[in-house]
């Protein structure tokens, strides 16, 4: 292994080394700990060293870097304390993630550091938005991104490179290719010869070094970080290098031929740095003994703390701490402080009414003049633009075409190209992006084109946005309008309702207004919530209904339902659409006193809300135009039955859609939605 010292000082030298030694040191005691069952699992980064400390040397403390399992010397370099990381390996309340993750899987903003997901290749688009947000702020910064050769398969990796290359960006990834994903082979991986040979395809320099050199690594990093920030570019950087252990522990390493431990052993990074140093006279072997021994009494002094601290140790990393269930389901979501803006608190409303034209310009408007449900979103976004200059929007056609619904038309002229972005075809990197904005204070709305579509980010909405304030109280301020819903013959895969996929997820909030008011109003919510926040819009709304909109900047209580017509007989629960169906129905029968209760948000749900409307008719049915089985309907009916029980005087029904496809054909839609069937169900239920 030849090392070019170039200009480097005898004590950058040294630094370099005690940076890489560490790391090492502190794993060859996690393996001892794990033997010992004091620790449940273990990613060994043993032989790749060089890489991690190298990437995390070469760039400025305030520069975010998401790493992996096998880059604990990012961690160390970082100058984590190393009593507390051991408490987050050994799942202690007092680690980083107070106990709710394993291993690598936590971050800390403090240090700059994003917490991974086991998914591995979302963690590249997070880094595109870090990106996006110092280019925002003309920050001379980059951010830097790792994955592994087997993580260059995934969709992820396309995306991210693609976006960071059509954007602009001054982002750094990172391939730490060891030979194998797990015990698959790179030749049953990809085909290229190289991995940098795919830089070329993203219009993006790249290169291939040896991962094993800290000096090539840490000076061919720094040469790049300054590449980037000059020419606000990204770059791609393949390491080739060796992990002496298994993918985790439990894993072994019989898939790996002998010889290559062999070869890979003689190119051992700390060995042979050790080498060098000593064959320069930097060091001596006795510095080198006295600098291990300085290491392992820190080590041994962070895992037996004095008597008044704790390190959480306890057998096969459980602990010995006791944790709260109240502490636990707050932590879900980032605390939402209150503001001055008006909030409208009246859950009385009056029935929406038909369509009656174009929105009057603000300065026009009249208070009593219909404004269309369509109208009502572009003010909220409009407003919020005015309101939050760290507010970006980002999709599909969004900028010079308005959107394929036209809501953000005429946007890009007034806030501008950077503010309001048309993205590439990658809803997953998209997302990722969003989170990566929100670690740098931005906010972020972005348009998912149709809520359908929403299937191709699903992994980054649920294991990252959802988690991400639980796992290491990071908060993602980040909302997603899902154009939604049927009644325009659009359609199996532009028409379906899955906002119930969503409901299903802790850490995400699920907002689907049904009128202009609640709309403009529950979307500036949406927008000012710190938490991530999924907007149905339905798109049979959009132009077919108005109502009365205030023009101020305001907003309606995210969790809260709304009464929209009190009665006696029957309590109809809804939302969207269903609201019209319901009022509709209650308007062709005067005979029968409805009760209407419209939701507004399905997570968190308003169970005081259906509480009351139990209480106030004994009967309930339950509307949604999403398909009956999984549906919302049956948690709500599940809540009523197990807390509400003593107040039915008939069993709680649901009104839903056919469980199949939503259909293209307008007949067949028309069968298909639950509104064909409300007459039957509200009968059912009144002669019960």
């Amino acid at each position: 292994m030849h090392f070019n010292r170039k200009i480097f000082s005898d004590d950058e030298l040294i630094n370099l080394y005690k940076n890489l030694l560490f790391p090492r040191m502190i794993e060859e005691k996690m393996l001892i700990l794990l033997r010992q069952g004091k620790i449940s699992k273990w990613f060994s980064g043993i032989g790749q060293e060089a890489i991690s400390v190298g990437a995390t040397l070469a760039l400025q403390s305030d520069e975010w870097i998401m790493p992996l399992h096998r880059n604990l010397g990012v961690f160390t370099s970082r100058k984590m304390p190393l009593h507390k990381l051991f408490m987050q390996w050994q799942g202690s309340k007092q680690g980083y993630s107070k106990g709710r993750e394993r291993s690598f899987h936590f971050g800390s903003k403090e240090h700059f550091i994003c917490g991974m997901i086991s998914h591995l290749g979302p963690q590249l688009a997070i880094a595109d938005g870090v990106a996006l947000a110092y280019k925002l702020k003309k920050q001379n910064k980059v951010s830097l991104a790792f994955t592994g050769e087997g993580g260059t398969s995934e969709g992820d990796f396309h995306e991210a490179l693609n976006v960071a290359a059509v954007w602009d960006l001054p982002v750094i990834f990172i391939i730490e290719n060891n030979g194998y994903g797990l015990s698959t082979p790179v030749n049953e991986q990809y085909r290229c010869e190289k991995l940098i040979d795919k830089a070329k395809g993203y219009g993006m320099e790249g290169v291939q070094i040896d991962g094993n050199n800290i000096l090539e690594v840490y000076d061919t990093i720094k040469g790049v970080r300054e590449y980037c920030i000059k020419n606000q570019k990204p770059y791609l950087i393949e390491c080739i290098t060796f992990r002496m252990r298994g993918h985790e522990e439990a894993s072994g390493t019989k898939y790996i031929p002998k010889e290559m431990f062999d070869e890979w052993n003689k190119k051992d990074p700390i060995k042979n740095y050790e080498h060098y140093l000593i064959e320069q006279n930097v060091l001596t072997e006795l510095a080198i003994a006295d600098i291990r021994n300085e290491f392992k009494r820190d080590i041994e002094a962070s895992l037996n703390p004095r008597p008044t601290e704790s390190s959480g140790l306890a057998s096969n990393g459980g602990t010995s701490e006791s944790f709260s269930i109240d502490e636990e389901l707050n932590d879900v979501y980032t605390p939402n402080k209150k503001t001055n803006i008006p909030t409208k608190q009246n859950r009385f409303g009056s029935p929406p009414s038909g369509d009656r034209g174009l929105l009057a310009p603000l300065s026009t408007r009249g208070e009593g003049l219909g404004v269309r449900f369509f109208d009502a979103i572009k003010e909220a976004l409009h407003q919020s633009m005015q309101q939050h200059p760290n507010l970006i929007l980002m999709g599909q056609d969004i900028a010079e075409y308005g959107g394929a619904f036209k809501i953000t038309e005429g946007f890009v002229e007034e806030f501008g190209k950077e503010r309001v972005r048309n993205t590439p075809l990658c809803e997953s990197a998209i997302v990722g992006a969003a989170l990566g904005l929100s670690l740098e204070g931005y906010k972020s709305v972005m348009e998912m084109q149709f809520a359908d579509f929403v299937t191709v980010g699903f992994n980054q909405i649920i294991n990252n946005l959802a988690k991400i304030h639980y796992r290491w109280g990071q908060n993602a301020d980040v909302v997603i309008r899902m154009p939604t819903g049927g009644g325009v013959g659009a359609g199996p895969f532009h028409s379906q309702s899955n906002e119930a996929w969503f409901v299903h997820t802790p850490g995400l909030k699920v907002v689907y207004p049904s009128s202009p008011e609640d709309a403009k109003g529950l979307l500036i919510a949406a927008i000012n919530d710190p938490n991530p926040v999924l907007f149905f819009e339905h798109k049979a709304l959009y132009r077919s209904i108005t109502g009365n909109v205030p023009q101020e900047y305001y907003e309606i209580e995210i969790g809260k339902a709304k009464v929209v017509k009190t009665g006696e007989d029957v309590s109809i629960i809804t939302y969207g659409a269903g609201v019209h169906w319901a009022i509709e129905y209650a308007d062709a029968h005067p005979e029968i006193s409805i009760n209407i209760i419209d939701l507004r948000t399905l997570l968190p749900l308003d169970y005081s809300a259906i509480k009351e409307a139990v209480r106030s008719t004994g009967k309930i049915l339950i509307l949604h135009e999403d398909t009956l089985i999984g549906g919302i309907g049956g948690e709500i009916s599940a809540w009523i039955n197990e807390n509400c029980f003593e107040f039915l005087d008939a069993p709680v029904m649901r009104c839903a859609s056919l469980d199949t496809p939503i259909p293209f054909n307008l007949e067949l839609e028309k069968n298909f939605m639950a509104k064909a069937w409300l007459e039957k169900y509200v009968q059912k239920l009144i002669n019960y």
